[in-house]
């Protein structure tokens, strides 16, 4: 019931108001007023000029300070660490991990010819850097030895560094490559042990010949291998780990031959033919001597990086006057001449 108080006029647009609700739930017109108003708010809505409101307050400082806020909120951190110690988020990763396409991922990623690559440059880095460990180790030793030979001997000892190979290098490089040859033989003689053993031959039985064959065969092997290092490298796999070369990147095939003789030569004499190397100013063997040749360092230095050969792209060059398009003046056009 409504107050005495209220104005007349308000109690009359009250019930007219009443009145006009009851005729419009009972008519449907209320109904067909809410979806008219839903589709005209739908409507405003995908209209480019909202979108384009949506965005520029999106791309406004609103938004990124509300972020960066959020960001640096004490709680905000607390809700994700709670959220990264929380079971859920462990069964999550481990589903994901488990998943067929997260396996297929690190497969491809492991066949991808970039990551064989920087495998395999990494193995060959590593094996570079022990090898130019040693050869410092070396050369060190090249010096140490020679001094203290020459001082028991009396001799006068080296006045000035040289570049010339000493007898640690020489040696250790010498050793590497007999247990190269020494491993191929191993091989070799196991898989004919094996293939005579199949043909029904006892392996304890072998004749003395075939020994005395073998141990030709080995030092034809021996010679080939250096002979053939010389000629087409000026080096063999045990130089270049310890870092020393011939001065002649192609040796000669003939000097090459009489370098090996040089070489065989100094061994029948027990190490006769090697005195040169420790005692001569040059680091000369018999071997360097016959074949006209020295051994020196050879001065490795890690490959740079890709990314440091790398130069700033040049800057454009500037448009010519024409070719820049006209120039308004502020001025405005220049008024005629009378």
């Amino acid at each position: 019931m409504a107050d005495e108080s209220t104005p007349l006029a308000a109690r009359l647009l009250g019930a007219g108001a009443r009145g006009a609700g009851a005729v419009g739930r009972a008519t449907g017109l209320d109904k067909a007023v809410e979806m008219a108003a839903e589709e005209a708010i739908v409507t405003a809505i995908e209209s480019e000029a909202v979108e384009r409101a949506l965005v520029r307050v999106l791309e406004g400082k609103i938004v990124d300070e509300a972020v960066q806020g959020a960001l640096a909120s004490d709680a905000v951190k607390k809700a994700l660490l709670e959220t990264l110690d929380s079971e859920l988020f462990e069964d999550v990763w481990r589903q994901l991990l488990a998943s067929q396409e997260i396996q297929q991922m690190i497969e491809r990623i492991a066949e991808a010819p970039e990551v064989r690559t920087a495998i395999a440059s990494q193995g060959v880095g590593l094996l570079g850097d022990i090898g130019r460990q040693f050869a410092k180790l070396a050369r060190d030793l090249d010096d140490v030895v020679e001094r203290v030979l020459r001082r028991i001997f009396r001799r006068r000892l080296r006045p000035l560094p040289t570049n010339r190979a000493g007898a640690v290098s020489r040696a250790a490089a010498f050793v590497i490559d007999a247990v190269f040859i020494n491993l191929f033989f191993t091989v070799a003689a196991g898989a004919l042990t094996l293939l005579v053993t199949f043909f029904g031959g006892h392996a304890d039985s072998v004749p003395r010949g075939v020994l005395a064959v073998g141990s030709l065969i080995w030092l034809a092997v021996v010679g080939t291998y250096l002979v053939g290092f010389w000629a087409l490298t000026g080096q063999t796999p045990g130089m270049r780990f310890l870092g020393i070369r011939l001065d002649e990147r192609r040796l000669p095939l003939r000097r090459a031959i009489r370098r090996l003789v040089g070489l065989g030569l100094s061994f029948v004499t027990f190490g006769i033919g090697f005195l040169g190397i420790v005692f001569g100013e040059s680091r000369r063997g018999w071997d360097d001597r016959m074949g006209l040749t020295e051994v020196i360092y050879d001065e490795r230095r890690p490959a740079p990086a890709p990314w440091s050969t790398l130069t700033a792209p040049a800057p454009a060059p500037p448009l010519p006057a024409d070719a820049a398009g006209p120039v308004s003046d502020p001025a405005g056009p220049a008024a005629p001449a009378a």
